[in-house]
């Protein structure tokens, strides 16, 4: 079973299974194994590309090494190729040669939950990986949550999310959830120099810098153009104000020229953490009411113009020449230097 969001030339999730970073919460998860407490559904939820899948397949080869009768670099070999009789992953499906189903079908969800009910190949506690939960269409979800209310014995459910808030509160409320945040950049660059030493330091710094912590971004950096227009986004966006029209409109013609490249997908990633950094620093100051309802609504707009554009096939460039007068329109009202994260 292949990965849909795999990245060219990265090993997959289940072949690294050791994450850099969120310690706290794998040893959280160690701790209730080594007492014989560990729920029967744990929710890894934070940004997308920080380590999440990893994290999941580590904890599932500790939990099957710690539960069943073989040694441990035996089963991580088997969590490797997927075939540990008692490891179950479910993402979305190959749809041909060619491409993936854009979601996790409810008749998948269902092949999964007789599984579990099968007698189980091996001793010890099963796993179910699902990579990631964000992908159930509604139907999946509501079969998935019907296997959650009435578990298998022995078993636990590793669900990865991206997008918590759009889960289901009936799941949120059946697993134990562990919240993970961007590593550090020190964690990010020696992902970076363990995975090709012969990075350079100025490729290396270009990519932790753009990374905001998440790891799989600094990998799609290494993979953009040195001189693509991303460095000249994040300048933008350090103080939108300081720059003339031109340079905006610049941005929004190179950056909207090909929808579907990974630098305009990279470029809306950016823009979103911008305003979420924005909203943080107005929810932290209670008294700015106006600041906050300022990037509520920013937030509201760009996503509507995103969404409008993607669905009847607008011209990119000028959804992004409107998003960016918008993002300048915000700054300048409520007079806050904005800061990129």
């Amino acid at each position: 079973m292949s990965d849909p969001d795999a990245l060219t030339g990265l090993p997959l999730p289940e072949r690294r299974q050791a994450v850099l970073g969120h310690e706290a919460a794998k040893a959280a998860v160690l701790d209730q194994l080594h007492a014989r407490r560990l729920p029967g559904a744990i929710l890894l939820h934070g940004p997308q590309g920080i380590g999440k899948a990893t994290l999941a397949f580590e904890l599932a080869t500790e939990i099957l090494s710690a539960t069943g009768d073989e040694e441990a670099h035996r089963v991580s070999e088997q969590v490797a190729a997927l075939s540990h009789p008692n490891l179950f992953v479910l993402r979305r499906r190959s749809k041909d040669s060619k491409g993936f189903y854009t979601v996790i079908r409810v008749e998948e969800v269902r092949d999964l939950r007789d599984s579990l009910h099968h007698t189980r190949g091996r001793s010890g506690h099963r796993v179910a990986v699902i990579d990631p939960i964000d992908d159930c269409n509604p139907s999946a979800a509501n079969a998935l949550l019907k296997t959650l209310e009435e578990p298998p014995a022995d078993t636990t459910f590793l669900l990865i999310s991206h997008r918590p808030g759009s889960l289901l509160p009936t799941i949120k409320s059946r697993c134990h959830n562990l919240a993970l945040r961007p590593v550090s950049a020190e964690t990010v660059r020696a992902l970076l120099v363990q995975s090709d030493e012969s990075l350079g330091r100025e490729e290396v710094d270009r990519a932790v810098e753009l990374s905001a912590g998440r790891p799989r971004r600094a990998f799609e950096t290494l993979a953009l153009e040195a001189d693509s227009s991303l460095g000249a986004l994040q300048g933008w966006l350090a103080d939108p104000l300081r720059h003339p029209t031109a340079i905006v409109l610049g941005l929004a013609d190179a950056l909207g020229a090909s929808p579907q490249s990974a630098e305009h997908s990279f470029a809306r990633e950016m823009i979103d953490d911008w305003m979420a950094h924005e909203a943080r620093l107005a929810a932290m100051q209670p008294h700015d009411r106006k600041r906050l309802a300022s990037i509520n609504e920013l937030w509201e707009k760009v996503h509507a113009l995103f969404a409008e554009a993607d669905s009847i096939n607008l011209d990119m460039k000028q959804t992004l020449a409107a998003v960016f007068d918008a993002i300048r329109k915000h700054v300048s009202t409520t007079s806050v230097p904005a800061e990129s994260q």
